[in-house]
């Protein structure tokens, strides 16, 4: 995954860009990006941040940037922004998203007779570089802009960078927000809502699906209309969204805890405390609590000095060590208790199997799981918010492979709650982590959490199947 945050001023921009940049070190965990425009000069830094926090690596880097606009970018994969230099004038350029179709744009790209791609790494092209080789077909930038789109197949929203404004837009089925805010003399653009008020920004509004504005000091000028359908990811409410942030007039930390609620209105078991797999469980776990009236209790307490999420590693066995490191337990709270555990949700399971065993091994009586969202059965096709290699690492289509035999078929039936099947696969997996009971959110009540019609949502992750049936092939799907 990636954020990404931009300010056009008439002042000084530098700090504010830092900062807001930062506020999205929960979405990538290698590369970290700004560029600043000043006299139609650009200055970018560039740097690796998979073993030290953004703040860190770009401090030092701060007096050398000056200027009024300027746009950052905090990445798990490739380097960004990019400075380009095309018929429109020089600019900059950086994109959230995921491009399923690179390897045919790459091709169509360099098909063109003196096009080439220069950011080329590990034998793979920079998809933001080929985004602005789409950008560059057309004759102006909104034109450039809108086509790419069109193009992507996936999402791809995106923020260019040019000596005299920023050109922000959202893509085409809105899967990701980008925000806007405003204060005095100055303009800013965000993934993150939550970026904007400790910099003295008030939010604006969402662009819509599609939508394509130019940011100046000024305001906000509107120069591609919105489409008028949406495909918002349901998962920024449940995991990877920051709590702090309002997506469409919804705040992720309200839809936890109405997520939360919903769990316990379906409760059936008796528990001593209920508690949150930190950090995006909480939130749930805390909606849990003032529904049942459970008390809300910290078995564990997270160690974030030397490891706060922002430069995670990314080798997975050294992840799962660091993440047992963090997550330090109080056994007073543990022994003899019956816990209930709410999670935002169970990928893989390796970590979460391990924190089940620490519990056990702290003395607790009974260990009960309620993920906040249904079993995932369907790897993302369209953002990169998931470490997954393979949607077989996740833990429900791992039981569903044990279960059918090594056939992964009947996906519909597991994705019901109502099956045979499903109950098969949820007690595979109950017995797999070794808890007491677990109980998935179901489909219907996360989304009334979330507060959104079901229709403006992005569902796959669980129910792929389903939505090919009702919805037209469009944007991916």
């Amino acid at each position: 995954m990636s954020g990404f945050f931009g300010v056009a001023s008439r002042t000084d921009c530098v700090a504010d860009l830092y900062y807001g940049t930062d506020y999205h070190s929960h979405l990538g965990t290698r590369r970290g990006g700004i560029v600043t425009t000043r006299g139609g000069a650009f200055k970018r830094t560039i740097h690796d941040i998979s073993n030290a926090p953004f703040r860190t690596k770009f401090e030092e880097e701060l007096p050398k940037h000056q200027g009024s606009f300027g746009v950052g970018i905090i990445s798990d994969y490739e380097d960004q922004p990019l400075v380009i230099g095309s018929h429109h004038g020089v600019y900059a350029l950086a994109t959230v998203g995921r491009l399923n179709n690179l390897e045919a744009l790459v091709k169509r790209a360099l098909s063109v007779r003196g096009t080439h791609l220069s950011e080329f790494k590990g034998n793979e092209y920079n998809p933001t570089e080929v985004v602005a080789t789409l950008i560059n077909q057309q004759e102006t930038l909104v034109e450039g802009i809108r086509w790419a789109q069109e193009q992507i197949q996936g999402s791809c929203s995106m923020l260019l960078l040019t000596p005299d404004a920023i050109y922000a837009a959202r893509d085409r089925l809105g899967r990701t927000p980008v925000i806007v805010g405003r204060k005095k003399e100055a303009c800013a653009v965000t993934l993150e809502s939550s970026a904007l008020p400790n910099l003295g920004y008030d939010s604006l509004r969402d662009l819509g699906p599609g939508e394509i504005v130019r940011l100046t000091p000024d305001g906000v000028e509107p120069l591609s209309p919105p489409g008028d359908r949406m495909q918002i990811c349901a998962f920024l409410w449940i995991y990877y969204g920051y709590p702090a942030s309002t997506y469409e007039g919804v705040n992720a930390e309200v839809a936890r805890n109405r997520c939360g609620e919903a769990l316990a209105r379906r409760e059936r078991v008796e528990v001593d405390l209920v508690a949150g797999i930190p950090d995006s469980g909480i939130g749930h776990a805390i909606g849990y609590s003032t529904q049942s009236g459970v008390p809300y209790r910290r078995p564990f307490v997270k160690y974030t000095p030397t490891w706060p999420r922002s430069f995670m590693p990314v080798e997975q066995r050294v992840r799962d060590l660091v993440a047992c490191m963090k997550l330090i337990p109080i056994r007073d709270l543990i022994a003899g208790k019956r816990i209930l555990f709410c999670e935002d949700s169970i990928v893989r399971g390796t970590q979460l199997r391990d924190i089940i065993t620490r519990v056990f091994e702290h003395g607790a009586r009974e260990v009960h799981m309620r993920p906040a969202c249904p079993p995932l059965l369907h790897g993302c096709p369209f953002l990169n918010f998931s470490r997954s290699k393979s949607e077989m690492d996740l833990a429900a289509r791992r039981a569903i492979r044990e279960l059918e035999g090594g056939d992964t078929g009947h996906l519909d039936d597991y994705a019901d709650p109502a099956t045979s099947r499903y109950a098969a696969m949820v007690e595979r997996i109950r017995v797999r982590l070794g808890l007491t009971t677990l109980r998935y959110q179901t489909l219907p009540d996360m989304v009334d959490a979330i507060g959104l019609p079901a229709s403006n949502l992005c569902t796959y992750c669980w129910d792929a199947g389903q939505r090919r049936q009702r919805l037209p092939l469009n944007g991916g799907e």
